[in-house]
């Protein structure tokens, strides 16, 4: 049986002789370094090569920035009150809010980070709360001072399809509505009032 050992033998300066399996191959000390180096560049993403960095987008989410009063209404009429804070995070990438109401005695808290992906050309939002053990992810896009979101997150009985839509009426006053489903079974299901705090 021939010997799968490998042997390694130097010529030259910057050439190798480098013995496998009886079959002997002359390799230099450039050609190694630039296979090692398209290896590295092929392996990378592209996002690893040039870093994404705040943009416009984000400088229009950064003016949500401090604390807001919330009113939560749902379809049957029934109201609630709540609270948010909004801050950048994450060297301006992303906008994270911290979300707490008193959902008829039961506390509830609920913390969203919501960015632009300049690559995508698409707004994205990652929501976590009190009564879930699964993330809601959705993403999106802006026109004039709306931004529609789709995605999935936690149901009744499991992943289901929600719609989130943001409207921006002032700089002091915003709105938010989501549905849960799509098409014709797309139902709504609150409409959420902000108003910022005065100072």
């Amino acid at each position: 049986m021939r010997s799968s050992k490998a042997t390694l033998s130097l010529r030259n300066v910057g050439r190798f002789q480098i013995t496998f399996c009886g079959v002997t191959f002359m390799v230099s000390i450039r050609s190694i370094a630039g296979f090692l180096l398209g290896v590295v560049a092929f392996s990378m993403p592209v996002s690893a090569q040039q870093p994404q960095s705040p943009g416009k987008e984000h400088e229009e989410l950064k003016a949500m920035e401090g604390e807001w009063e919330a009113v939560m209404k749902m379809t049957d009429g029934t109201e609630m009150k709540g609270s948010s804070e909004f801050k950048m995070t994450c060297g301006g990438m992303w906008l994270e809010s911290n979300f707490k109401a008193d959902l008829g005695g039961i506390a509830f808290h609920g913390r969203g980070l919501d960015g632009y992906d300049s690559t995508r050309k698409l707004y994205t939002s990652v929501w976590v709360d009190s009564m879930s053990g699964s993330p809601m992810m959705l993403t999106g896009t802006k026109e004039g001072k709306v931004i529609t979101m789709t995605g999935e997150g936690p149901g009744p009985a499991g992943m289901v399809k929600y719609k989130t839509v943001s409207t921006h009426d002032s700089a002091d006053k915003m709105t938010f509505k989501m549905s849960m489903g799509e098409g014709k079974e797309e139902m709504e299901m609150m409409t959420v009032t902000y108003t910022r705090k005065k100072k």
